[in-house]
């Protein structure tokens, strides 16, 4: 069965939002390599953050799940155990390139792999400053792809001095987390300016970092301290209803959400779209802030997103391409290559997607230009080719089109937000 999404009286109200997966991903993995017990209370306990628990795991953590969260037995920064069968990533980048930083010269062998999506992705950008640190990687096409092979190590790293030529939270992550079992301080330049949770998580443990300008140093440490965290909102996943709610122009209100500065380039494009968004901390947990959101509509219009822009929205591009079919001028996104080497290529899933949805867009090689508003289809149909934030944003335009939208395969919505269509219903939506 095909679903077809409509919106008859509006998208909006009180919504909370599911855990926040990049949060969840680097919990679990900072709990599986502490000393004690950890624990970490509303994880993301789906899609790519499954894949994170069953490969920490085989290498050695204890799981106990509790009411509010799961309780992790870490092993120490260097004592995972041998896994007796490969390490299956799944569809998860996020997982492969972080534990990649874990995995390194530890005292093991290895395999990472995942499926035919991630087996697609670029590695090399984590393999080789890995390999500068002296860790023994090997892999398709000499370490660009995956499968990954970890040789094994004698538990340490050396230290590392490397420019990051592209922003990327996930590499900047994984080797941060190699750092930390280097012989002496690391060194990150260039391209750091991304999301940055695993700064704040480690510095909430006690690990020492010095910050400059486009410099990051890190310093090592033996051990890591057990910890009690909660996982706040995921503001990736809320901008779907964000998107839906001004495109219908419906107030919404998001609570216990994360508010990461490095999270909220998405909220400030929209309010150079004509939208007016409160926001309110009402605490924090392992270094990331937490609180309300309060959306209100107004007349949309067209944005220009740069690339300084792009590391705090790479996610919600698709949606900046829905709600520019809506906007009144021109929406153009630059900066965003980055986008060519996520589960899809997805500048041209978006170009895919307008097009089912009967609107133009013109793609360049890093992003896009579209004039709106456009008249769209009484008939749309999109195909996301397993691309999940294709299949949400495509659901989302349903929003503004009176003959809804159908969108095949939205199962593969599961691996970053299960229970998209619940919380499309609940706030005025409807699926058939």
């Amino acid at each position: 069965m095909v679903p077809t999404f409509r919106v008859r009286g509006g998208v909006g109200g009180a919504y909370v939002p599911p855990a926040d997966k990049s949060i969840t991903h680097r919990a679990l993995m900072l709990a599986s390599v502490t000393e004690g017990s950890s624990r970490v209370r509303h994880p993301l306990a789906t899609g790519d953050c499954v894949s994170t628990r069953r490969c920490l795991e085989s290498l050695g953590a204890r799981f106990t799940d509790e009411s509010d969260g799961v309780v992790v037995d870490g092993v120490g920064l260097r004592g995972f155990r041998e896994p007796d069968r490969a390490l299956d990533a799944e569809n998860s980048g996020t997982t492969t390139r972080l534990l990649s930083g874990l995995l390194a010269g530890q005292k093991l062998f290895a395999v990472l792999g995942g499926d035919a999506s991630l087996l697609r992705r670029p590695m090399g950008r984590v393999v080789e400053p890995l390999r500068k640190m002296g860790a023994r990687i090997e892999g398709r096409a000499a370490g660009r792809f995956a499968p990954l092979c970890f040789l094994p190590g004698n538990g340490g790293l050396e230290p590392l001095d490397w420019k990051i030529p592209v922003p990327s939270a996930q590499v900047k992550s994984s080797l941060m987390l190699a750092a930390l079992r280097a012989s002496a301080p690391s060194l990150l330049r260039g391209e750091i300016a991304s999301r940055d949770h695993t700064e704040r998580m480690l510095q909430s443990l006690g690990v020492a970092l010095e910050t400059g300008p486009s410099v990051l140093k890190v310093h090592p440490v033996e051990r890591l301290p057990a910890f009690d965290a909660l996982v706040p909102g995921d503001i990736s996943s809320a901008a779907f209803f964000v998107a839906a709610s001004l495109i219908s122009g419906k107030p919404l209100v998001l609570r216990a959400c994360g508010i990461n500065p490095t999270r909220m380039g998405f909220i400030e494009a929209v309010r150079r779209m004509g939208a007016a968004v409160t926001v309110h901390q009402d605490g924090s947990s392992l270094g990331e802030p937490y609180g309300s959101l309060t959306v209100t509509p107004g007349a949309l219009r067209g944005t220009e997103v740069g690339p300084d822009d792009v590391p705090e929205l790479i996610d919600e591009i698709p949606l900046l391409a829905v709600m520019g079919l809506f906007s009144r001028g021109v929406t153009r996104v630059s900066g965003a290559a980055e986008l060519r080497v996520k589960e899809s290529d997805r500048l041209e899933m978006i170009a895919r997607m307008v097009e089912g949805l009967g609107g133009r867009v013109e793609v360049t090689d890093d992003g896009f230009t579209m004039e709106g508003p456009q008249e769209l289809s009484a008939s749309a149909f999109v195909d996301p080719r397993d691309d999940h934030r294709i299949a949400m944003a495509a659901a989302v335009a349903s929003a503004g089109m009176p003959g809804g939208v159908r969108v095949t395969g939205f199962d593969c919505s599961r691996v970053s937000y299960p229970d998209f269509v619940r919380d499309f219903t609940a706030l005025g939506g409807e699926v058939a």
